[in-house]
């Protein structure tokens, strides 16, 4: 398939993978994520790639450059511009946060899975050693 074509609410709702690429392009890539109870990302920036996230269910809470917070229910979406620092926040400590994100340009090697937070760490550690 040259792009992407599928029905993205339904896979962000049976993902129960930290993160899984779904499709990656020359100028953007598109993620689903699922955040466990209480789980968070991680404070993290990408200073060329801005990010574009929609709560499919749940609610989250985001953290701007340490200092902003939003929070985020379910059919909402955010916005990061390219170079903030950000964290998102699963607020329950019991039910899932499913997610999509979209990094314009990419942010992670095409067909990437990773099952776990530790995973996910494992992988970036690896990456730039």
């Amino acid at each position: 398939m040259i792009g992407y074509v599928g029905n993205i609410e339904n896979q962000t709702f049976k993902n129960n993978y930290f993160r899984q690429v779904m499709f990656t392009g020359k100028n953007c890539q598109l993620v689903v994520m699922c955040l466990q109870g209480g789980e968070e990302i991680g404070r993290e920036v990408h200073p060329g790639t801005d990010q574009f996230f929609r709560i499919e269910e749940g609610e989250a809470k985001f953290i701007f450059n340490d200092t902003e917070e939003h929070i985020v229910k379910s059919g909402e979406a955010v916005v990061v511009p390219a170079g903030t620092y950000h964290n998102v926040i699963n607020t329950s400590k019991s039910k899932q946060l499913k997610l999509y994100t979209v990094y314009a340009p990419p942010n992670h090697p095409d067909g990437t899975i990773h099952k776990t937070k530790a995973d996910a760490m494992a992988a970036e550690a690896a990456h730039h050693k």
